[in-house]
Parts: structure tokens; C-alpha cells; sequence
């Protein structure tokens, strides 16, 4: 019997949690091991990444990955959230901005550096969410995360609106970028929009809005993309009959195979048996993905 296994790219609406959006796949496929990876805020829109079945393991190869957002900054404004879903808690004069007023300040931002996460984020200190502490009115110290914004550009759209895109590392926080930005530029400022276009090689123009996965599930059209998917930037290396067997009883083997800790084994059949890490002269299976019609033979 075919399982429900692969990857899934949705195009997350504004308005739903990236939860919310695990359990609407989780009732329309009826499979209820769906995870996703990297968090969207309710307002942001665009690209998220989803596992489903056995593939929920492999989340953690699609989280380590460069993103790319577009959005818009207000700048004079700023919230509690440095978001639109947050309270106004300050407003300042916004200064005459040109292009290269911006851009020079821009400069200063690129490159690696040491981000503090915000009070309102998930991120989990002692045992418990920052944006939990938030709303009791209780701010804690945060150790900074490096991180590293690739490349930033900004337009503008009238006075005090910008548009932006910014292609940055797993982990960066693109609202406390774009307060820092407005803080060198002589005022304040928060994130009115946001949508995610990629994450790693997968892209938002690939992705299924609700009704397109929707309508498909009912013409029985396939929707999940397969485990391999998620493994497109290992190295790959093909694995005979007899090894993919000891692979699957959880041996180590060895492989012709230089450079790389970790890489993906591929059956005669071009289907992912799982990922493998090197121990030596040998490699070890650390993920195992079952055979695609189910079976363990």
C-alpha cells in the first residue's frame, strides 16, 4: 500500500500560524505525521516547507538553509512586535530618505553579525516562550545569534513605506534587521509586510496555495514531491541491492565515496534510502527512509 511521504510546498496565506497550516494539510492528506519547517509569523505570507510521513524526518536538512523574503518597512512607527500585528508604542519624524541615503547605511548591515532575538518570538528560554514573557509585561535578557544577511536592497514607495528584499541565514529575524536599519537612518521603524519567495533551492513559485492542494487531493492529482527533495544539496551516491538491504537493518558500509560527513544513499530505483554520516573508513545510516510502496522487503 502507497504511503503518504515527501515534500510539500505551500504557500502560506496571511492570517494562519504555521500550525494552522500542519493541521489543514494533516485533514485534507489524513496523515497526521506533518511537520514544517521554519516558522512564517501569522502576517507573513509565501513559502513553507512541509514533511509528510517518514519525511518529517528529514525537516532538519531544509531548516539549515539561506531564505529570501520581500516585504515592506513603515518607517516612524515602531511596535512591540516591530511588526504590523503588534501595538504602536512609539512614533518619531521620519528624515528626507534617497536611494543612496539608504544604501550607504545598508552597507553597514550585509555580512556576518550578532543578532538579539525580540521579546515577541517563539524562542524558548528556561522552559519558556519569549512572546509568552511578552505579554505579561516581562522583558529577559537574550544572548545574540549570529547570523548573516547575503544581500539587502530597498525601494522607495512614498514617504515613509519601503520596499525591501533580503537574502539572509537560517535564524535572522528580518524585523530586527529592518528596526536597526531605521535607527541608522535617524528614526524608527517596523515591518508592515513580509513573504517568504525561497528557502535553500525550493521556491515560493512552486509552491500549492490551499485551494490549488486542495483541488488536487480531489482529482487524485499527486501533490508531494519525493523524500529526495529534501536532500538535493548532499552529495548523493548509489547504492547496490545488498548494501541499500543492510542500510535499511541499520549496518554500516563501506562506500567509494570522498568528502562530505553526511550524503544521501539512492536505490537502483532513484528513490532515497536515507541519509548517512561518516564514521571512519565506513558510513552509518542516521536516517532510514522506508521503501515507497510501503514495504520492508
Amino acid at each position: 500500500m502507497m504511503m503518504s511521504n515527501g515534500l510539500l510546498l505551500i504557500d502560506k496565506p496571511q492570517g494562519v500560524t504555521s500550525h494552522d497550516v500542519v493541521g489543514h494539510v494533516r485533514r485534507v492528506l489524513n496523515e497526521q505525521r506533518v511537520g514544517h519547517a521554519g516558522t512564517l509569523d501569522p502576517m507573513a505570507t509565501g513559502l513553507l516547507i512541509l514533511g509528510v510521513g517518514p519525511s518529517t524526518r528529514l525537516l532538519r536538512f531544509a531548516q539549515s538553509e539561506i531564505k529570501r523574503y520581500e516585504g515592506v518597512v513603515t518607517f516612524g512607527v515602531r511596535t512591540d512586535s516591530l511588526d504590523a500585528d503588534g501595538a504602536v508604542v512609539e512614533t518619531a519624524p521620519v528624515p528626507e530618505l534617497s536611494p543612496e541615503t539608504v544604501n550607504a547605511v545598508i552597507t553597514g548591515l550585509l555580512g556576518e553579525q550578532e543578532q538579539i532575538p525580540p521579546m515577541v518570538s517563539a524562542i524558548k528560554v528556561n522552559g519558556q516562550r519569549l512572546h509568552a514573557l511578552a505579554r505579561e509585561g516581562v522583558v529577559i535578557e537574550r544572548a545574540p545569534r549570529t547570523i548573516t544577511v547575503h544581500e539587502l536592497s530597498l525601494a522607495p514607495l512614498d514617504e515613509t513605506r519601503w520596499s525591501f528584499d533580503v537574502t539572509c541565514s537560517v535564524g535572522t529575524y528580518v524585523r530586527v534587521l529592518l528596526s536597526d536599519l531605521a535607527e541608522r537612518l535617524g528614526t524608527i521603524g517596523h515591518l508592515s509586510a513580509l513573504r517568504r519567495l525561497s528557502s535553500g533551492t525550493h521556491h515560493v513559485l512552486d509552491a500549492l496555495t490551499y485551494h490549488q492542494l486542495d483541488d488536487r487531493i480531489s482529482e487524485d492529482a499527486p501533490v508531494l514531491r519525493p523524500p529526495r527533495s529534501f536532500v538535493e544539496h548532499l552529495a548523493s551516491v548509489n547504492v547496490s541491492d545488498d548494501e541499500e538491504r543492510r542500510l535499511r537493518m541499520g549496518q554500516r558500509v563501506t562506500l567509494d565515496q570522498q568528502g562530505g560527513d553526511e550524503i544521501a544513499a539512492i536505490n537502483g530505483a532513484g528513490d532515497l534510502v536515507g541519509v548517512l554520516r561518516r564514521r571512519g573508513e565506513v558510513w552509518q545510516p542516521v536516517v532510514v527512509l522506508p521503501r515507497i510502496d510501503g514495504s520492508s522487503e
